[in-house]
């Protein structure tokens, strides 16, 4: 499996014979690179410009924006709720559980709050996790390392933080790295995965986001 990161909440997730899937495309109005990519899916976490601009996707059959279950090529998605309505702060959010045979992703949106018990266990095995850390509407850097302690993934990869030329005020991701108490941080351009690969411990991989277009 590889795992590209195109800033913000986007990701491209592709396996050897199995379906590409995109998660929370976004638009112009960021400040960064739109990604113009292809993928047979596109999840949304909810519907703003920084996570819905699925034009920029060519091929896509099949846009998912809701809770549920769906099967499609051999991949499992669930779609669970993770809505965030407290008050003037209630959120519409979607976070996607994406199952290729033997290895899980998970991606939280624009998740703002600690889920209970409950919505943890309905998650399951995680074997990445794909995790807001910048504040704004999501988590803040504490929050964020206190779900990666509840949810306990083989690997976290932060998104939804600060980036170069960003129009959002997101926080830095050294407020996360230094919340997990990392000093020295893993850097990559694509992650690369296979079954037999996981570490005990979680271990937290900066992805440096990708510019160019997938045609």
């Amino acid at each position: 499996m590889d795992i590209t990161w195109y800033g913000h909440s986007c990701f491209r997730i592709t396996e050897r014979n199995r379906i590409s899937i995109v998660t929370d495309p976004f638009s112009d109005t960021l400040g960064l690179p739109v990604p113009k990519l292809k993928a047979d899916v596109v999840t949304i976490s909810h519907d703003e410009p920084g996570h819905n601009y699925v034009e920029a996707i060519k091929g896509a059959n099949h846009i998912l924006t809701g809770p549920g279950e769906y099967e499609i090529g051999g991949v499992f998605i669930t779609g669970v709720d993770l809505h965030h309505m407290e008050g003037k702060d209630a959120r519409w959010n979607v976070g996607f559980r994406l199952e290729y045979d033997n290895v899980t992703v998970l991606h939280l949106g624009d998740l703002a709050h600690i889920p209970d018990q409950s919505t943890i266990e309905t998650f399951g095995e995680v074997n990445v996790l794909l995790l807001p850390v910048g504040g704004g509407n999501g988590l803040r850097a504490s929050q964020a390392a206190e779900v990666v302690g509840l949810i306990e993934p083989s690997y976290v990869i932060p998104m939804h933080y600060s980036l170069p030329g960003m129009t959002l005020s997101l926080d830095p991701l050294d407020r996360f790295t230094k919340a997990m108490g990392i000093t020295t941080v893993q850097e990559l351009d694509v992650l690369k995965l296979s079954a037999s690969e996981f570490p005990d411990q979680p271990q937290v991989i900066v992805l440096r986001p990708q510019v160019q277009a997938v045609v």
